[in-house]
């Protein structure tokens, strides 16, 4: 993007590890220490959690507690026998675990006595008014208490003796062993030799009994009494209390008499049917018709029987208070629905939930059985906000949303009637006074400018891609040619026939990778396609964040368009804008009535250059909606890089501004390091959940390490326009090559800095507009010379070390500046110096991916040699290109003044031939076809401070590249 201002790179710059968030603002960190650099925060796969089961998926319902209170049946039966009445003797409570024995209860069932007990029990011991149930509670007595399968009783008696004893308990005693443990089997005559052979043991009783409930004795008494069993006395208490139950229960006569009347009073007796039936032959005998209608005056008709029913019901409903009403509609409760949870909240404002894509915005879904749309909003100051469309006939009552009970600051609601291609926008009404009709800031549509609602969409396509995709994956890592055709959308080509509109995206799909692959670029870079509300603006003034613009079509359409792109082998990147955004008013400028994207200080949050605002770095919220929406086209488009557009305007707290318009940071420097912390971060998780893609910085100053990892101080880019090369090298070629002998600086600084960064060479739009002419038009000269110029220009560019950028047009000699809206002038590659111009950089681009000198080494100096940086009175220079393979080595000549040189001795390493594999003044090429034989041999002559040398015949205003042969 075009800049008016540019930081002096050689200015003093202080670089610390702290920064410090503004103190006061809602969800801000104000800790004042940075995070590490290369410290990767945040959870992979952020978002696609298992999902809350309590109601709509995904969702996060408050569950209605009402019908887990205890009753109070249940809370006095908690702990007591069951039945326990007021003035009847209690079970005595336990101190310790009574054990379960073997005894089975004198029943018929054959259930032990634990399974065989009276009804109740087993509600109290489940209360929720007692700690533990009864069968855990602790035993009044403190003896030792014997292992679960002991018997109950004082004495230790054999199994011979105590099936003796009871009749019919070793049958119970086997069914019981059956749930437990089995004892290891023995033959009947060993057992019966080992009885013999074995006295009997006499061990000490343990004691676990305690004295039978006598009433009316004293405790002493009581001791005196025989032990009984547990069971025995849980049976003379159940007794006891059915006894006390039966007494309590049963109505005395006043009662039943008062019974009988109200029964006789609602059921009718003999005596009534008889009159009844009377009657009914009274009024058959009278005649037909009076008997029908005094049938159908006594019979209710359906519509009282229905009421009827429903009065029933409703009483029963109110009466049961206790029992959870069932939500059987989303139209009962739609607020209810949701797709955030606690952990998403949690992310939020932590600022590491990297895909609010999935959970903020317009999503369709069905809830409740009920398809419709979700909605989500952040606006924490906001004090109501409604949903209004052409589903509601934009009434700003019809669908109000609710806010979380959370104070996350998002607003939510699911609107039934809402469906797919549904216009849209919020209308908020501030804490502040402050009303709005907002734009959603996640939309994946939005309506054709100059309107400017938002639009429910969905993001389902059909990819053909996977080829590419794992190709790509493959290759990450490893060195890669990398030629990048920039375009603009709306202004590549156009349709004469129809108003000069633009190509949709499925027009693009059908022409543009098919031009590409032939002219052997690549990648392409699209400037910026996020919705934006002025055309001029190129797409760097973006409102809708989330959303490719619908100028060319819809967001699965952009997709095909991508995907036929990586069908071809070419790879695509998007400009990305986080530096800053308009004040449209539907857009993110004061988005519920205070600054919520944007700093609230102007010194920070108003770009002067712009007439825009600048992002909020130091917002937790605002820095995971920026590192959302980068992945967000990484992930849903399956782009396959980010160029982050004016890196340089959010480094500098004093960019483009005068004394005394910026503040110091914390520190007393110039550098945003809120923004320094948001780059790294952003770059961080980039490259951890898309390891295989690649970031480019638009970055203008000589700030260091921007494309260094930042675990070592780097910003973590993979990559950086080299802006000094590009403005030295125009600079140079602008210059009349008569005087170009004393600038022989100019074109060879940058091998001064080349390795300091992982540079890409651009010459990009912002070269060919504001009055800054075509490239072609920057060339000095006549007609010859401006292309032979441009020849040179490019040849020299693609044996540059780094990767290459060329804005669209250049690549056929465009003679006018673009203009957005207007048609490229495509009529020129039919003239024969513009169409040669084209087949010289399909070959440039063909040997930059065949030759490994030219890219597998660029951003090394180990790739790099100098022949010859010196030879400023010939204008020539010359070195090599070198890659992992020594024969792979490429020697570059450039002679930049228009007049050819004979005899022109270089020197080389080794001794041996070499060819020349390019000429930039070959006739195809447009040039003047003075070339060097096919082999050229070395000879024993010193040169360049090597032993060996070749003669050559330079060219004029051309490149060689020559390769051992």
């Amino acid at each position: 993007m075009a800049k008016k201002k540019e930081n002096n790179p050689d200015k003093e710059k202080k670089f610390t590890n702290s920064e410090k968030a503004p103190k006061g603002r809602p969800g801000t960190k104000t800790s004042g220490k940075a995070e590490e650099s290369g410290d990767v925060k945040g959870p992979m796969g952020v978002g696609d959690k298992t999902r809350s089961k309590s109601g709509a998926k995904g969702s996060n319902l408050k569950k209605d507690t009402s019908d887990k209170k205890p009753s109070k049946s249940k809370s006095s039966a908690a702990g007591s026998t069951p039945g326990d009445t007021s003035g009847k003797p209690k079970l005595p409570k336990p101190k310790k675990a009574l054990p379960e024995t073997g005894t089975p209860d004198k029943e018929k069932t054959g259930k032990t006595s634990a399974e065989n007990r009276k009804p109740g029990r087993k509600k109290a011991a489940a209360s929720k008014t007692s700690s533990k149930p009864a069968k855990f509670q602790d035993p009044m007595i403190d003896e030792p208490v014997p292992h679960v399968s002991a018997p109950a009783t004082g004495e230790v008696r054999s199994p011979q003796e105590e099936d003796k004893k009871k009749p019919g308990r070793k049958a119970a005693d086997k069914k019981f062993a059956s749930t437990s443990k089995p004892a290891a089997k023995k033959s009947p005559g060993k057992k019966a030799a080992e009885d013999k052979a074995k006295p009997e043991e006499k061990k000490p009783a343990k004691k676990m009994s305690r004295p039978k409930a006598v009433p009316g004795i004293s405790a002493e008494e009581k001791m005196k009494l025989p032990n009984t069993s547990p069971s025995d006395d849980l049976k003379d208490a159940a007794k006891e209390t059915a006894e006390g139950l039966k007494e309590k229960l049963t109505p005395d006569e006043k009662t039943k008499r008062d019974l009988e009347e109200k029964a006789r009073e609602y059921i009718p007796d003999s005596e009534d049917i008889k009159g009844v039936a009377g009657s009914i032959a009274e009024k058959l005998m009278e005649g037909t018709e009076k008997a029908k209608k005094f049938v159908e005056d006594i019979t209710p008709s359906p519509e009282e029987v229905t009421a009827a029913a429903a009065k029933v019901k409703k009483t029963i409903e109110d009466a049961t208070t206790d029992k959870k009403k069932e939500q059987k509609s989303s139209a009962e409760k739609p607020a209810e629905a949701t797709l955030l949870t606690d952990f998403d909240i949690h992310l939020f404002r932590e600022g590491k939930h990297y895909h609010l894509y999935n959970k903020l915005g317009s999503h369709l879904m069905e809830y409740m059985g009920t398809k419709g749309v979700y909605f989500a909003l952040w606006a924490p100051n906001a004090e109501k906000i409604s949903v209004i469309g052409d589903f509601n006939n934009w009434d700003r009552e019809a669908h109000p949303m609710s806010a979380r009970w959370d104070n996350s600051g998002i607003w939510e609601v699911f609107i039934p009637v809402a469906k797919k291609g549904s216009l849209y926008k919020y209308y908020i009404q501030s804490n502040t006074g402050y009303e709005a009709e907002k734009g959603d800031p996640f939309a994946f549509q939005w309506e054709t400018p100059p309107n400017t609602a938002s639009m429910v969409w969905d993001l389902e396509n059909t990819w053909n891609d996977n080829v590419w995709m794992k190709d790509r994956d493959s290759k990450k890592g490893k060195p890669q040619p990398m030629s990048v055709y920039e375009l603009h959308l709306g202004s590549w080509k156009r349709v004469p026939e129809d108003n000069l509109r633009s190509l949709t995206y499925l027009e693009l799909a059908e022409q543009l990778p098919g031009y590409i692959k032939e002219m052997g670029f690549t990648h392409v870079e699209f400037m910026p396609v996020m919705e934006h509300p002025f055309f001029g603006s190129w797409g760097y003034q973006i409102t809708g964040y989330f959303a490719p613009s619908s100028r060319f079509g819809t967001p699965q359409e952009f997709m095909q368009l991508i995907d036929s792109l990586h069908r071809e082998g070419i790879g695509v990147i998007l400009d990305w804008v986080p530096s800053h955004f308009p004040n449209d008013l539907h857009g993110l400028h004061y988005f519920d009535g205070t600054h919520l994207y944007e700093h609230e200080d102007p010194r920070k949050g108003f770009h002067p250059d712009w007439q825009s605002y600048i992002f909020n770095y130091g917002r937790n919220e605002v820095r995971s909606f920026l590192i959302s929406n980068a992945l967000f086209w990484l992930d849903k488009f399956h782009v396959d890089g980010l160029r982050v557009d004016a890196v340089a305007s959010m480094l500098y707290l004093d960019y483009s501004r005068k004394e005394g318009e910026w503040e110091p940071n914390e520190f007393g420097g110039r550098e945003n390091l809120e923004a320094i912390s948001f780059l790294k971060e952003f770059n961080e998780v980039v490259y951890k959940e898309f390891p295989d893609a690649v970031t480019i910085a638009e970055e203008s100053t000589a700030w260091p390490m921007v494309s260094k990892p930042t675990y070592i101080g780097g910003l973590g880019f993979g990559m950086k326009w080299m802006m000094g090369w590009m403005h030295d090298t125009l600079e140079y070629f602008s210059k009349d090559p008569l005087y170009r002998r004393h600038h022989q600086n100019t074109i060879t600084f940058s091998s001064n800095y080349a390795f300091t960064e992982n540079f890409m060479l651009p010459l990009s739009h912002d070269e060919v507009v504001y009055g800054k002419q075509s490239i072609l038009n920057k060339m000095p000269g006549d007609e010859w010379n401006k292309f032979a110029n441009l020849r040179t220009l490019y040849s020299y560019m693609f044996a540059h070390p780094g990767t290459k950028l060329l804005f669209m047009g250049a690549e056929f000699g465009q003679t006018t500046e673009w203009n957005h809206d207007s048609s490229l002038e495509w009529h020129l590659t039919n003239e024969q110096p513009h169409a040669r111009i084209q087949e010289t950089l399909k070959e440039l681009n063909k040997l930059y991916k065949q030759e490994p000198a030219l890219y597998e080494k660029a951003f090394s100096h180990e790739g790099f040699e100098w022949v010859d940086i010196n030879d400023e009175e010939n204008s020539i220079v010359s070195f090599l290109r070198k890659g992992k393979d020594p024969e792979d080595n490429i020697l570059v000549v450039c002679n930049f003044v228009p007049v050819p040189r004979e005899n022109y001795r270089i020197g080389v390493q080794q001794s041996g031939s070499w060819k020349e594999i390019f000429n930039s003044d070959e006739e195809r090429f447009g040039g003047s076809n003075v070339r060097n034989s096919e082999k050229i041999n070395s000879e024993e002559l010193p040169a360049h401070r090597q032993n060996n040398s070749i003669s050559l015949t330079i060219p004029p205003m051309a490149v060689i590249y020559l390769k051992k042969a």
